[in-house]
């Protein structure tokens, strides 16, 4: 008997254990069936697999342990196929091609996974549809196109993910078959064409869901749900639609409801008040972030106990930090940053020993940091950035022994930086920068950071001092110290940093060469600011291996020729330094390596020669700056090949000819500053046609002649117009009142562009702005101009121009110009800056420039104005200089107005029109002919006596009554 048992329980054993681990490889020891191996082998050939994923896929071997298939482990039958790319998404280990119909050859089939794959545009196969035993299909960012309605046969559905651009459906009929469903992942799905009722179609057709996403889908109006019978939903996630509207008090009567979020919906008001109180308890989860939702926080929120996640980010709450908050006990990431809250940091937060991510950057807190903030001890990302926070650090941050993110820039902190920082032993980003932080930072104060990858400290005044053989514990990834005090040299610690992806040392005063070893370690660098400091001598060539690099070496005292560059790089300033030499070598050497720099500062340095015709390579530039040298010749016609270039900036060189034809083809221009060169001929007609998107167009200083065509108008968008100190004539197109960026209210930044963390480019130009050049660089996009100066213009000035109500500088100066100023200049109520002087304008200076509130620079000098000085707080700060060389009286001037003179009307008076009865003029004309008149006919009629008595009495009743009449309006 204890030998059967014995026997027994050993075959037990071997059974359980050989099914143990069929079951823990997922594929049994029975083969697979031949038809489905010929089936994945069919599958496989109409594949593309450019990182062979598939490579085991071959021979007559068993299928069941190809890579990706599982199979059961009684039948042999294929059920799964996991050909989902998760092993890096920005690499080749995508499958691409075509999805062979042999896939319905896996009859048995319950779970596939194509996500994550490039399948070139093509839609969802139809045929997937008849794999009745799917339970599980996830093809999100694979596919494009409709979705076919065939997949709601898939009546055993449980879990359908379709997430990803390109994908669309035209209504949700499709679903009425998938009542099984728990979980539908539809997020980017565009759903923009669905009717209304989306929402209660979704709750009727799916009754068992569990999990519902629909994130990002264009959705713009969220339905009413009178009935809620979702009593399975415990995930809710509708973010990044736009409803725009109050949110719906549904959204919080769900009973099983544990996440939910709406964020980026366009919700507005406050937050609604639960219409089943009872119900709020089951909420873990509650992100609202990034709406328009403002005061009061409902009770029943700030009363949850068991919430573990509230984000209100990015909302309109005002006041202090609500003082409800302190009951929920179990909270582990709370979000309030980017909101208005004034207050400082409430003593109780320190009380919550769960919390794990605290953020509440962006606001306007204030006051110190407590020590009592030490008690955080399960704090991992604390965020205390965009502040007005003062004071010192206190000792006690060194207790937060599980921080792991430290943010507290732009705030007003100062004193030294506490070495207990040192002691952070799982830190891996700590941001402190823009702060008032100054005295020395040494080796103490990374002793422990052993997992530090991120230190961004710039705008501080600190001093390191490290020995020459440190070696620091950490290996950065990111390093920002900007304007602190680094010594002459650059750090020799820095070449330990082998995985540095990010590196700014802008500022910081150290000179000398840079040594070998800095391109080095600089084959990964994504991001390279060495700008702002000493460093001379030649510099061969750039080598980055990145592929997207931005290299960052202006105001400096390089020189030599210009290096070459690798093909990575994407932005380049070698600005405000001393190279000298040709271009040719930089721009058409290797010709045959494409090169993908979009951004190009070579300005303010010795650069000589012509530009080289030779800008077919360089098709992804954007922005060309080679302003302030001594560049000479015409500008290349291969300019033209640069067909996204929004940014040209040549001013200041000796450039000669005409503008090239070819570069009418740049219709992307944004900026275009050709100032100060030798420049001729007309100005092209096609300018209005092909630079539609124009906001500035500075030509100034050159030789351009002819008239100003009116196609220039249509470049509507122009904010900045600068055509001075040419050889124009003719009139000043009256059209110049349509350009719609001066003449609205609210102009936009458009010049600062952002990849990332990175500011890309920031554009810039110089404009003459009350009598001297100024540079305008961050608020160029609020600068509206227009100098049509030192030329040969002539004709009035157009009224049109009071159109244009953004306008800060309007200068007309030195021209031609004749007839008087615009009646209504008044209405240039941003005007700064005006300056008509030496032309030849006539008459009185008008009343409504009084309403110029904001002029401070006036020169109507050298002109022919004359008349009394409209009197105005603005005017009389003025100088005499504005008016001098006219036939004005009246203060600033010294010289007075007589008595007599007739005042200059004002604005009422122009406003009630001409009044014969009142004019002075009318009743001594009106006597003078009334007596040459009566003259000429008594002299005719003395002849004949008869008629004369007659006619006499006729004239002596007419007097009368006209004597009644002057004495009673004189």
């Amino acid at each position: 008997m204890g030998r059967i048992m014995g026997a027994t329980l050993l075959l037990w054993f071997l059974i359980t254990a050989t099914t143990s681990i069929s079951l823990c490889n997922g594929n049994p020891g029975v083969a697979c069936k031949e038809s489905e191996r010929l089936a994945l082998l069919m599958l496989k050939q109409d594949f593309t697999d450019p990182s062979n994923r598939l490579l085991s896929w071959a021979g007559e071997g068993d299928c069941c342990h190809w890579t990706g298939v599982v199979c059961d482990n009684v039948t042999g039958h294929i059920r799964e196929l996991h050909l989902g790319n998760y092993s890096n998404l920005n690499s080749f280990s995508y499958l691409g091609g075509k999805i062979n119909p042999s896939l319905l050859n896996l009859t048995q089939l319950t779970y596939l996974d194509l996500s994550n794959n490039f399948f070139q545009g093509m839609q969802i196969p139809s045929f997937f549809g008849s794999l009745n035993s799917l339970t599980h299909l996830d093809l999100s960012r694979s596919f494009e196109g409709m979705v076919p309605p065939q997949l709601g046969n898939l009546s055993n559905l449980r879990d359908l993910r379709l997430s990803g651009y390109g994908l669309k459906a035209e209504n949700l009929q499709w679903i009425s078959g998938l009542s099984q469903l728990e979980h539908l992942d539809a997020s980017f799905l565009d759903l923009s064409k669905v009717s209304d009722d989306w929402l209660p179609v979704i709750q009727m057709r799916l009754p068992s869901l569990v999990e519902l996403h629909m994130s990002a889908c264009s959705l713009h109006y969220i339905p009413h749900l009178t009935i809620i019978n979702f009593t399975s939903l415990a995930i809710l996630d509708l973010s990044f639609n736009s409803f725009n509207s109050f949110m719906p008090k549904w959204v919080f009567s769900f009973r099983n409801l544990v996440s939910l979020s709406l964020r980026d919906c366009g919700f507005q008001g406050p937050i609604p008040s639960s219409r089943s109180p009872h119900n709020i308890t089951s909420f873990r989860e509650i992100d609202l972030s990034i709406n328009h939702l403002r005061d009061p926080i409902p009770k029943w929120l700030l009363n949850n106990k068991d919430l573990t996640v509230l984000d209100l980010g990015y909302n309109s709450y005002t006041g202090p930090i609500p003082g409800g908050i302190v009951n929920m006990t179990s909270l582990k990431d709370l979000h309030l940053e980017s909101n208005s809250f004034i207050s400082t940091i409430p003593e109780w937060l320190s009380s919550f020993n769960n919390l794990e991510s605290l953020d509440i950057s962006s606001n306007h807190l204030h006051g110190e940091i407590l020590s009592s903030i030490g008690n955080l001890t399960s704090i991992v990302h604390l965020g205390l950035g965009f502040n007005q926070f003062e004071g010192t650090i206190p000792n006690s941050l060194g207790n937060l022994s599980s921080l792991e993110s430290l943010q507290i820039s732009y705030n007003s902190f100062h004193g030294t930086l506490p070495e207990t920082i040192g002691q952070l032993k799982r830190l891996t980003a700590l941001d402190i920068s823009f702060n008032s932080f100054e005295g020395v930072v040494s080796e103490v104060h990374f002793t422990h950071l052993t997992s530090l990858k991120s230190f961004r400290a710039h705008g501080n005044s600190l001093t390191l001092k490290t020995s020459r053989d440190w070696l620091p514990p950490f290996q950065l990834q990111s390093l920002y110290l900007d304007s602190w005090h680094l010594g002459l040299e650059l750090p020799s610690w820095l070449r330990t940093q082998t995985q540095l992806l990010e590196l700014s040392l802008s500022g910081t005063g150290i000179s000398g060469t840079i040594p070998n070893w800095c391109w080095n370690f600089s084959s990964a660098l994504v991001f390279l600011d060495l700008s702002n400091n000493q460093l001379h001598g030649e510099i061969q060539y750039i080598n980055v291996g990145a592929p997207f690099s931005i290299i960052d070496l202006s105001s400096n005292q390089f020189n030599g020729s210009l290096p070459l560059v690798s093909s990575t790089i994407e932005l380049l300033d070698l600005s405000n330094s001393s190279f000298s030499g040709s271009l040719f070598h930089f721009f058409c050497d290797r010709m045959d390596i494409p090169k993908k720099l979009y951004f190009l500062h070579l300005g303010n340095n010795h650069l000589s020669g012509e530009i080289p015709d030779c800008w077919m390579n360089w098709l992804n530039l954007q922005a060309i700056t080679l302003g302030n040298n001594n560049l000479t010749g015409k500008i290349p016609s291969s300019i033209g090949h640069l067909h996204i270039l929004e940014s040209l900036h040549l001013r200041n060189n000796h450039l000669s000819g005409d503008l090239p034809q070819s570069l009418q083809n740049c219709t992307q221009l944004l900026v275009v500053d050709l100032g100060k060169n030798k420049l001729s001929g007309g100005l092209p007609i096609w300018m209005g046609k092909s630079f539609p998107n124009l906001v500035v167009l500075s030509l100034r200083s050159n030789m351009f002649q002819g008239v100003i065509s009116d196609q220039l108008c249509n470049i509507s968008r122009l904010q900045i117009l600068d055509l001075a100190d040419n050889v124009l004539s003719g009139t000043i197109p009256r059209c110049f009142g349509n350009f719609s960026g001066i003449a609205n209210s609210s102009m936009s930044d458009a010049f600062a562009t952002y990849v990332g963390n990175y500011r890309l480019y920031r554009d810039n130009t110089f404009l003459v702005q009350k009598g001297r050049e100024v540079e305008f660089g961050k608020i160029l996009g609020i600068v509206a101009s227009i100098d049509l100066s030192n030329n040969n213009l002539s004709g009035d000035i157009p009224e049109e121009l009071t159109n244009l109500l953004s306008l800060q500088t309007l200068n007309l100066s030195a021209n031609l110009l004749t007839g008087g100023i615009p009646s209504m200049i008044g209405r240039l109520r941003q005007l700064e800056s005006l300056d008509l002087s030496t032309n030849q304008l006539s008459g009185e200076i008008p009343p409504s420039i009084t309403n110029l509130t904001f002029l401070s620079h006036l020169n109507l000098s050298h002109n022919s104005l004359t008349g009394q000085i409209p009197q105005s707080t603005q005017l009389l700060s003025l100088d005499e200089s504005s008016f001098v060389g006219n036939e004005l009286c009246g203060p600033p001037l010294s010289k007075n107005c007589s008595a007599n003179k007739a005042m200059p009307p004002t604005l009422d008076q122009q406003d009630k029109g001409y009044d014969l009865l009142e004019d002075e003029w009318f009743y001594l004309s009106l006597g003078l002919g009334f007596m040459v008149g009566f003259w000429c006919i008594l002299g005719s009629l003395l002849v004949n006596m008869p008629w004369s008595f007659a006619f006499s009495r006729f004239l002596s009743s007419i007097v009368l009554k006209l004597y009644a009449v002057i004495v009673k309006y004189v």
